[in-house]
């Protein structure tokens, strides 16, 4: 189970990951060594599955994001497999959502551009049988925040 001191230290550390444990420990009010057992704690338990470093997508030449919603006539354990395989194999495929509804899959795609999405399509329908390939190019980020609420678990 975890407390109020636990989930103010996920959100702590959703914001910066790297931040000094003496840091993080006067922001919750706890002393650095009993704040390190409680990280060491919730990287144990899975809480904190990984820290990562976020990029500047524009320096990285990926600042266009296209949404892909993908409908298939295949459900069978064997093309899902290989659809796996191809959204692997792509990095600019960041996402990938399995959906309830009348489309099957939604694909969140970044690029440096409209061809560079067009080379990513080619290469993903040269892998699998696809019925209908929708994508939906995104004017603006409104929200991007990768932090998920702390205080339901």
């Amino acid at each position: 189970m975890l407390d109020d001191r636990d989930r103010r230290i996920l959100a702590w550390l959703q914001r910066d990951a790297n931040m000094p444990l003496a840091d993080l420990a006067e922001r919750v009010n706890l002393s650095a060594s009993a704040c390190s057992r409680r990280v060491t704690r919730l990287k144990e338990e899975g809480y904190i599955q990984r820290s990562v470093a976020v990029l500047d997508r524009h320096r990285m030449r990926v600042a266009a994001t296209v949404f892909v919603m993908v409908k298939t006539a295949h459900h069978t354990a064997d093309w899902l497999d290989r659809f796996r395989d191809a959204l692997s194999d792509i990095a600019e495929i960041v996402e990938a959502h399995r959906l309830a509804g009348n489309v099957d899959y939604i694909l969140k795609v970044v690029v440096h551009d409209i061809a560079h999405y067009d080379a990513i399509y080619k290469r993903l329908v040269g892998r699998v049988d696809l019925f209908d390939v929708s994508a939906y190019i995104s004017m603006e980020t409104l929200k991007d925040d990768p932090a998920i609420p702390t205080g339901l678990a």
